[in-house]
């Protein structure tokens, strides 16, 4: 009985993981200078820098909006990455989901 309800957990949870990578967020830093893709995994998977803010003078200004885009991102990431797993959770335990805190 609990072997196929936590061989049924495994796949699901590889199920979640691979609809995760399929989810794409996008985050902005100074008005779109810097564009951050992830996905709902909290994988970073592009980055796009106007040149037009690019100074040589002053590099603290990209690393600053590099650090805004990514947290941005990462955060919205792990924002969709809780409300995948409450819908798995409420599949799996239907009229459990208020109990477990969904």
């Amino acid at each position: 009985m609990f072997g196929d309800l936590f061989g049924q957990m495994e796949e699901q949870q590889k199920a979640l993981r691979e609809k995760l990578q399929e989810i794409t967020i996008e985050a902005e830093a100074g008005d779109g200078a810097v564009k951050v893709t992830a996905n709902a995994a909290r994988e970073i998977t592009n980055i796009k820098i106007d040149p037009a803010i690019l100074d040589p003078e002053d590099p603290e200004q990209l690393e600053d909006l590099l650090l805004v885009g990514i947290n941005r991102a990462l955060e919205e990431a792990a924002t969709k990455e809780a409300a995948e797993s409450q819908k798995l959770i409420n599949d799996m335990l239907p009229g459990m989901g208020g109990f477990l805190g969904g």
